[in-house]
């Protein structure tokens, strides 16, 4: 089956492009490029989903939306994929759960949600196997030194309050290296941005490596 996996570099949606190939599915990576601050989409670091995508010797589609043009746009994508799937690391969130479902219905293909309900169960399978990288903070407890740091570390920690998964917009992620990744990531360094209360950590440069 040919379907279209919503990839943003985090690690929920690579873990769902790894169900995806274990599945025996046929993957296609579509990245969504938002606006900042996007209630639906992931953003920090888009650009750099490209090595992502060469390191898994997978096709990639990049698209640029709004928040008034996303659901659109998505549908316009899939119709051009000739997805017969759509698969997202949707966890917890209904809002977007509904959205994605919604679209897919009116196409008359079935949607993926692997994680659903599930991050948690899982998250130690994915620290275990993958290079996870904190590079967004936006809760209180979450502060400018965690940015560009491991996820395993924060995870390690246990800080109260936290959700340790990330879930609900406290943060996002980049993942440098997972088991079905053909060559590894290294990340040159970051540029931090922090305003008081929020920050980005964003990749000054990249390049692939071998294993």
């Amino acid at each position: 089956m040919r379907v279209v996996c919503l990839f943003s570099g985090g690690k929920d949606s690579t873990y769902a492009v790894f169900w995806a190939l274990a599945q025996g599915f046929e993957p296609l990576l579509l990245t969504v490029k938002p606006e900042p601050y996007s209630m639906m989409f992931h953003h920090p670091n888009i650009e750099y989903t490209k090595l992502q995508a060469e390191a898994m010797e997978l096709k990639q589609e990049i698209i640029e939306v709004t928040e008034k043009n996303w659901e659109e746009k998505l549908s316009e994508a899939l119709k051009k994929l000739r997805a017969e799937g759509l698969v997202a690391g949707a966890v917890a969130s209904e809002f977007q759960r509904r959205r994605f479902e919604k679209i897919c219905e009116n196409l008359g293909i079935p949607s993926y949600a692997p994680l659903w309900h599930k991050g948690k169960e899982i998250l130690d399978e994915m620290l275990e196997n993958m290079d996870v990288r904190i590079v967004a903070v936006a809760a209180e407890g979450l502060g400018k030194e965690w940015l560009g740091k491991p996820l395993e570390e924060l995870v390690k920690k246990k800080p109260k309050n936290i959700d340790i998964f990330l879930e609900g917009g406290e943060g996002e992620t980049f993942v440098a290296d997972a088991p079905f990744f053909k060559k590894r990531i290294i990340i040159g360094g970051w540029d931090i941005e922090w305003d008081g209360v929020r920050g980005v950590a964003k990749i000054k440069d990249a390049k692939l490596k071998d294993k």
